[in-house]
């Protein structure tokens, strides 16, 4: 398998998109860490059960994505960090003028923040190894925006400058920095989203889905974290050697627009 012996740390990934990428690079033959910060039996089951699954060593780690410290040590804990994927997020909507400080705070500090801590962590880690694969988890949020959004814009917008940069930074060396942008994937988050939104709307499920959450979304397909997961193995392929410092959008073609 392509990545057999690499190890890969993904934050935020005992659900939704990050335990879908999580997947796909155990699939692909790497040992993966797994992170969020509960740190209950179901995430060290959760592991075992990957490992189980792919034949790949796979742990968890706690690790709160809001606290810098905790960040770097996540990183300096493994002796290795080939791949560094950052998909920790959270979200808050309200009116800039209402938006409360400390979920603004929150949302900077885990969705933005903690791709820098985590990655200023792993590059020495990379480059000690001679190689080493950077994905960030950004969002067609990082290259539009929407209204009431404003710290998760910012942050997402953010994460696209801390790709180029990193990857301008390693340029010469056998590391690279992408970002993938989804639009909306079809998560247990959002799934659970569906019903109130059926109710307040009078829809039914598949009009609550195209024409409210994927209304943006042209496709008006839903992306699934088994295509997330494909593409970045993909960016961490031979294939994608000379990638880097570019955003990949898995959106539907809602950056098309």
């Amino acid at each position: 398998m392509q990545l057999t012996g690499k190890t890969a740390i993904v934050t935020g990934s005992t659900s939704g998109i990050g335990l879908g990428i999580a997947r796909g690079l155990a699939q692909a033959g790497a040992n993966v860490v797994l992170n969020s910060f509960t740190n209950s039996d179901t995430d060290h089951a959760l592991a075992q059960s990957l490992a189980t699954e792919f034949n790949v060593s796979v742990s968890y780690v706690q690790a709160d994505m809001s606290n810098a410290e905790q960040c770097r040590a996540l990183i300096d804990g493994q002796e290795h960090c080939d791949i560094l994927v950052n998909n920790a997020g959270i979200q808050h909507v309200a009116p800039i003028d209402e938006f409360p400080i400390d979920k603004w705070n929150a949302i900077i500090a885990i969705n933005l923040s903690s791709a820098f801590h985590t990655t200023a962590a792993a590059l020495p880690k990379m480059r000690a190894a001679g190689w080493g694969r950077i994905v960030n988890i950004s969002s067609a949020h990082g290259l539009t925006a929407s209204p009431f959004k404003s710290a998760y814009v910012a942050a997402k917008h953010g994460i696209v400058g801390l790709t180029k940069t990193t990857a301008l930074e390693t340029a010469e060396q056998p590391i690279t920095c992408n970002a993938i942008c989804p639009g909306y994937v079809l998560t247990p988050l959002v799934e659970a989203q569906i019903p109130d939104t059926m109710t307040k709307y009078n829809m039914t499920r598949d009009d609550v889905i195209k024409k409210v959450m994927l209304e943006r979304q042209p496709s008006r397909e839903f992306a699934t974290v088994e295509q997330l997961g494909g593409t970045c193995v993909f960016l961490c392929s031979v294939a994608a050697a000379q990638i880097t410092g570019t955003t990949l959008s898995v959106d539907g073609g809602w950056t098309a627009l």
